[in-house]
């Protein structure tokens, strides 16, 4: 199915790709905005910073109790987030590893957990530096081999998480088939897939047999480098339940003004992941052409090993593009330190261009053997495509390509 667009050029981009989710961008403004839930009939939802909210009665209130259990603000943005994601439930969280802290706690002591190799640098060492302390068993698998997945799973094994694609490396992973893979083996094993790097827009995990979608809101989500936040959404009712009561007892939840942010981001999600794609798509491909630079990884290329399952899955693909610079580490570090529109920072999906040395910066709490299995070398740098023009985009990369590799 082709991914129905209004630009002939932009139809092209998406073409292949799975058919746009319908009434995005109407539930994405509309869906728990409603005016009529304040008396002021408010068309954009006012943040409730109020801690606490007056009883009727001893035990009797009017939905809200204290801020951490729940807060008018951010109702609305969970709501937003629950019908972008195609879910019934969202829980919105601190942070994205708020949000990850928050799943695993609904493991105990002795279960297992089997998490894709190539993953955030934060959550690698959450997993590897925290939960295997607190008695939970960790196995690293690369989740694009099935069989690989299946020889992990273990009747200890109540957790499966899945990044697709990874940070930095861009592997993409069969949501589907591990899914259906993992609920074979054991229908209780909880999958969950971190969907930061394609956002509610490009792909819907839950559609595709995950148990959990969750986010780093702080990225794509937000889209606007100001807020930091993580977001779990769910269809299943016992998981939902679960989740809420660690969502409070644990208490790492976002402010409301976050919270407004955030709903806010979300109006223009549409708009920003497809101009995103837009300029990485032409990005990628000007640093593919490049004889100085070693190997490109961009799902939106023919030439990523996964091209075929990032096409059945998701509606396009991101601003993030890892490309391998040819040289050594000097050569990667005088590309970055030319650079001029996009800055040197981590974090991503913002709408500003950005660059990152991930063995140095993102990744460096990752084993340095771990890294060199994984393909996280000294010439591994990886980019967040912005929404600047895109010559202008190209010509920054260009010059700093010049700066590494001066013509002779």
């Amino acid at each position: 199915m082709e991914h129905k667009q209004s630009n002939g050029e932009d139809c092209d981009l998406f073409s292949g790709f799975c058919q746009n989710f319908k009434s995005f961008a109407t539930d994405a403004i509309h869906v728990g905005q409603e005016p009529e839930q304040w008396k002021s009939m408010a068309v954009v939802p006012p943040i409730s910073l109020s801690t606490t909210f007056k009883q009727q009665a001893p035990g009797k209130h009017a939905g809200f109790e204290y801020s951490r259990s729940g807060n008018p603000t951010r109702n609305c943005l969970e709501k937003a987030v629950a019908a972008l994601d195609g879910a019934k439930h969202c829980l919105a969280v601190a942070s994205g590893l708020a949000a990850t802290v928050t799943i695993t706690h609904m493991l105990k002591c002795g279960d297992g957990i089997v998490c894709m190799d190539d993953v955030y640098g934060g959550t690698n060492r959450y997993f590897q530096k925290i939960a295997v302390t607190m008695g939970l068993e960790l196995a690293l698998v690369d989740c694009t081999k099935p069989e690989l997945l299946k020889a992990a799973l273990k009747d200890n094994t109540k957790m499966v998480w899945i990044e697709t694609p990874t940070n930095p490396t861009m592997k993409v992973v069969d949501i589907k088939a591990c899914s259906k893979l993992v609920h074979d083996h054991n229908k209780d094993i909880v999958v969950v897939v971190d969907n930061t790097f394609m956002s509610a827009y490009f792909q819907r995990p839950l559609a595709l047999g995950a148990d959990i979608c969750m986010y780093s809101a702080t990225k794509y989500m937000n889209g606007h480098s100001d807020v930091v936040m993580g977001l779990i959404s769910v269809n299943r009712e016992d998981l939902n339940e679960r989740l809420r009561f660690l969502q409070n007892a644990l208490g790492g939840v976002p402010s409301p003004f976050d919270c407004f942010l955030c709903n806010r981001g979300l109006k223009t999600l549409h708009l920003r992941m497809e101009q995103h794609f837009k300029n990485a798509m032409a990005a990628a491909k000007f640093l593919e052409a490049d004889p100085r630079v070693e190997r490109v990884i961009y799902p939106g290329l023919p030439s990523h090993p996964q091209y075929d399952v990032v096409k059945r899955q998701s509606t396009g693909c991101p601003g993030m593009i890892t490309f391998y610079i040819k040289g050594q580490l000097e050569h990667a570090s005088t590309f970055l330190s030319n650079l001029k529109l996009f800055a040197i920072a981590e974090s991503l999906g913002g709408y500003e261009s950005l660059a990152e040395h991930p063995a140095i910066m993102t990744h460096a709490s990752v084993p340095e053997k771990e890294r060199a299995v994984l393909g996280i070398s000294d010439t591994l740098i990886r980019l967040s495509v912005g929404l600047e023009d895109e010559e202008d985009i190209i010509q920054d990369l260009k010059q700093a390509l010049d700066a590494a590799h001066p013509k002779k």
